[in-house]
């Protein structure tokens, strides 16, 4: 086995040396062949069952009921299972940091990122009845999605403690999720319902490419944490030998799962945090949901089908892009400072839209996709925060060691039913204050211009676009205010963030060189 594996090792050192790819490099690199392949995913697999597989109504909806209970509940399980282990406590001095915790995230990455793309194939070739396969592959999908989103995200937290490097990783990050959005304007070239040959394989193509840069990343930032943090570990295994064969070493308390969320509601930080994001989570939604409504019926009359087009391509991108703006803007003020002057830009930005009408198509074409960009680019940063809730929570209860994934899958499972209440809460007041339902046909569309128009169609059509109007620019007031009250009651920045980081620096020195 070693003789099979020293020409593996040699060849990755050699490709390690030709390209002196930095750490943050090879890191951000994962979030290329994961988007790559979950922005097409997006984007045609609703329309691949209902359009080509032909699936009934009943067997769609049943698939997404379950997709979205078990979508909810696989975050908090899968970080329950990877890192329970670290919730154990133990007497100050006793804690020693172990490498084995990023080796352990990078190979869960190693073996769910080809999963990952196996299961991406599964959408895209009927092999069982509509209804089964589309509730299958949603769940195996996302499951390994998730196994890969946890623990990429855990590294964010593992693999640095300054905020420096921190906000290097995540600016690698966006920088790749940017390009592999790119899959996204060449899939429009292979896609035909009538003729599926090409588009499978385009998705072949795709899916290969992502399990040869997982597997290659994985093992070239095992090879770079092996190699940087060598003389360390050997130090750390030492003191740790000598430490466990005394006598009077303080026994390790396994933590259960109802004192771990005993232990979160006690986590001030981590309520204010949970709730602004929830609130996040349903604008962003919000956005992706209603965009085409609010181009529909405040804009299709005024704008041309390619500056529309336009607008929709600019909003899926851009957000990549302008986080990596704002990312130097966090090195330099915080993310605190940046997250909350975003804030504020977005009640500037909706105040001024409300003042100014409906009837500024320039401006409103300029609002309704920088309020997309923003509010993408603001949750795009929050992963930063996220770690430093690891940070305090490892200091405030003296964990062995950072229970990074679970806490990303704990809050997830508090802010994913902002994605369910976006279009029901939408659809809800649009329907209270204009009367147009959206689940069915526009009673507008269907009017015949050979015959008048009726005098309530008049009525109606200007209080649709009003109604429209005024969805799009409350939205973000509300959200605004209430994200602006629950983030001033966020304390973890400032004085006490470093207090945090130096605590957490002095019992877990680095050991990864960004």
């Amino acid at each position: 086995m070693e003789l099979d594996a020293d020409p593996i090792n040699m060849g990755l050192r050699l490709l390690a040396c030709l390209f002196h790819l930095p750490t943050a490099v090879i890191y951000g690199s994962c979030s290329l062949f994961v988007s790559i392949l979950h922005n097409v995913f997006l984007l045609y697999y609703v329309d691949t069952f209902v359009s080509v597989y032909k699936i009934d109504k009943l067997s769609f909806w049943i698939g997404e009921t379950v997709f979205l209970i078990w979508n909810s509940l696989n975050d908090p399980l899968f970080g329950w299972l990877s890192d329970r282990v670290f919730l154990s406590t133990q007497q100050p001095g006793a804690e020693i940091s172990s490498p084995e915790v990023v080796l352990k995230r990078l190979r869960a990455l190693s073996h769910n990122g080809p999963l990952f793309a196996i299961s991406f194939l599964a959408f895209w070739v009927a092999w069982a009845h509509p209804g089964l396969q589309f509730l299958l592959c949603l769940c195996m999908y996302d499951s390994f999605l998730t196994m890969v989103d946890l623990h990429h995200n855990a590294l964010l937290a593992d693999l640095a403690v300054s905020a420096k490097d921190r906000t290097s990783l995540n600016f690698y990050c966006s920088f790749f999720s940017a390009i592999g959005s790119l899959s996204v304007f060449m899939s429009y070239a292979v896609w035909n319902k009538e003729d599926f040959f090409s588009f499978r394989i385009f998705c072949i193509v795709l899916a290969a490419f992502s399990i040869v840069g997982f597997t290659l990343s994985t093992q070239l930032l095992r090879l770079r944490f092996e190699t940087d943090g060598k003389a360390k570990w050997d130090q750390e295994s030492t003191l740790k030998e000598l430490y466990i064969e005394k006598p009077s070493a303080p026994q390790e308390k396994r933590i259960t799962l109802a004192e771990y969320l005993q232990q979160l509601s006690r986590h001030r930080n981590f309520l204010w945090f949970v709730c602004m994001n929830l609130i996040q989570v349903f604008h962003c939604h919000f956005n992706s949901n209603f965009f085409p409504l609010f181009l529909e019926h405040l804009l299709s009359d005024q704008i041309s089908v390619s500056t529309g087009s336009f607008l929709l391509g600019v909003s899926y991108i851009a957000p990549h892009l302008n986080n990596l703006y704002f990312l130097s803007l966090c090195r330099r003020w915080g993310v605190y400072a940046v997250v909350r002057g975003l804030f504020f830009l977005k009640l500037a930005l909706s105040v001024v839209m409300l003042l100014a009408g409906p009837d500024q198509v320039y401006l409103l074409c300029i609002f309704i996709a920088s309020n997309r960009v923003f509010t993408e680019g603001t949750c795009k940063l929050l992963n930063l925060v996220v770690t430093d809730l690891v940070d305090e929570d490892l200091v405030l209860n003296r964990r062995k060691q950072a229970a990074s994934a679970l806490l990303f899958g704990m809050v997830a499972l508090v802010t994913k039913p902002g994605q369910t209440f976006a279009p029901l809460i939408g659809t809800w007041l649009l329907c209270v204050y204009t009367g147009y339902d959206i689940f069915q046909r526009n009673p507008l569309s269907n009017v015949v211009s050979a015959q008048p128009k009726l005098e309530s169609d008049r009525v109606l059509e200007p209080t649709l676009r009003q109604g429209c109007f005024y969805l799009l620019v409350f939205v973000p007031i509300t959200c605004a205010l209430l994200q602006l009250f629950s983030w001033s009651q966020f304390s973890l920045h400032g004085k006490r963030l470093q207090m945090v980081k130096a605590q957490r620096q002095g019992r877990a020195p680095e050991i990864k060189m960004i």
